[in-house]
């Protein structure tokens, strides 16, 4: 049995609401023990992930193969899978995904109507009161980004989708586009004239500028033009990753602590590390190096996964997905970090932080309270 399998049948087992656990077992048909420490912080902490998909990744790949539209199917949840997310500890969701501008207005349509069909369990975030409302392992939020802002063709459209509850939205995928560079282009020429009417924009009206997929010189202006802190939702230190292009420079960390803002570090195996073992105390090492350099307020999670990880997913949607990016990704063999790929993931990367010796407070920060924090400063607009 597949371990995707396994969990979904373990899932059977569950109860809602999951606040009291009852014993240090988390999930019923789970072996994995956890300490009362452990269950603690994660249990009474509003955790962020600000790059988890609440829809399958396998599922959304099945969908944009086949020759229906994406958005018929992509995006939905099965009851059993919203069960696995309201168990998982995770309390508030950024599900963005690199999209053209076409897609966009689907994309949103999608989640808006994921958020309609689920009410009683899943909550669209539009501001910091809405994230009050939110009872642990009964109901989650959703905040609507997009990996790209292609969709963005003039100006008014930053605000069109701002009214369709748009939150966050990074300025480039991987590739160039009207406002800037993504890290995976050639080269770099930083934001265009209009990138910078973009971000202007977009801080005017409270919505999040995600610098994630950008690469270096745009990353770099993004910070110097915004007036409200920039955000990396999901990206981790190019020095502990051999160079990787998708990762930050200590220029770009140090531009974000300065900036006031936070950094995701996720859980993809190539932007971990280079080597061998790559497990959650790598993980941890990026959290470590981001602490160092510019403060432990400066650090969060964006794991850039569903609740089951990549390395499940069935072929041939696994090789589509590694197909879809270029040689500088330089997957090799899996693209899960080992312990990090289940839904109980950030109960497996607290007890790591406590091992590594952080304060409560500190984890509490790393889990969810730097993000609030730093979206209550830019939602103020």
């Amino acid at each position: 049995m597949s371990r995707r399998s396994f969990l979904k049948t373990s899932m059977t087992a569950l109860a809602l609401p999951m606040i009291n656990f009852g014993s240090f077992k988390v999930f019923a048909a789970s072996e994995t023990k956890y300490s009362s420490k452990v269950i603690e912080l994660v249990n009474s902490t509003q955790v962020f992930d600000m790059l988890s998909l609440l829809s399958p990744i396998g599922q959304m790949m099945e969908a944009m193969l086949s020759k229906q539209p994406k958005q018929q199917n992509a995006y939905k949840i099965s009851d059993d899978y919203l069960h696995t997310i309201l168990a998982s500890g995770i309390d508030v969701f950024h599900p963005a995904v690199g999209l053209g501008a076409d897609e966009a207005m689907p994309f949103v349509a999608a989640l808006n109507s994921m958020v309609a069909q689920h009410n009683q369990h899943i909550k669209r975030i539009d501001s910091i009161s809405d994230l009050d409302e939110l009872k642990k392992g009964q109901q989650v939020g959703l905040i609507i980004g997009i990996q790209n802002a292609d969709h963005f063709k003039v100006l008014d459209d930053v605000d069109q989708f701002y009214h369709l509850g748009q939150r966050v939205s990074q300025l480039t995928y991987n590739s160039r586009n009207l406002i800037g560079t993504g890290s995976t282009d050639r080269s770099d020429g930083g934001l265009s004239a209009y990138g910078v009417q973009v971000v202007e924009r977009m801080n005017h009206l409270g919505m999040a500028v995600d610098v994630s997929h950008c690469g270096d010189q745009t990353t770099l202006d993004a910070f110097a033009v915004a007036k409200k802190p920039v955000l990396i939702t999901h990206s981790n230190v190019r020095t502990l990753a051999g160079g990787h292009i998708r990762c930050k420079s200590d220029e770009a960390i140090k531009a974000m602590g300065k900036a006031g803002s936070v950094m995701g570090i996720t859980g993809v195996r190539q932007f971990v590390s280079d080597k061998e073992p790559t497990n959650i105390a790598s993980m941890i090492d990026h959290v470590d190096y981001v602490t160092r350099l510019v403060g432990v307020e400066h650090v969060g999670i964006g794991s850039d996964m569903d609740m089951e990880g990549y390395d499940d997913i069935p072929q041939p949607y696994y090789d589509a997905l590694k197909a879809n990016y270029t040689a500088s990704y330089a997957f090799r063999g899996k693209i899960d970090t080992d312990g990090f790929d289940h839904p109980r993931r950030m109960f497996d990367l607290t007890a790591g932080l406590l091992k590594r010796g952080y304060s409560d407070d500190d984890i509490r920060l790393i889990l969810g309270g730097n993000f609030k924090r730093v979206l209550t400063d830019i939602w103020s607009a």
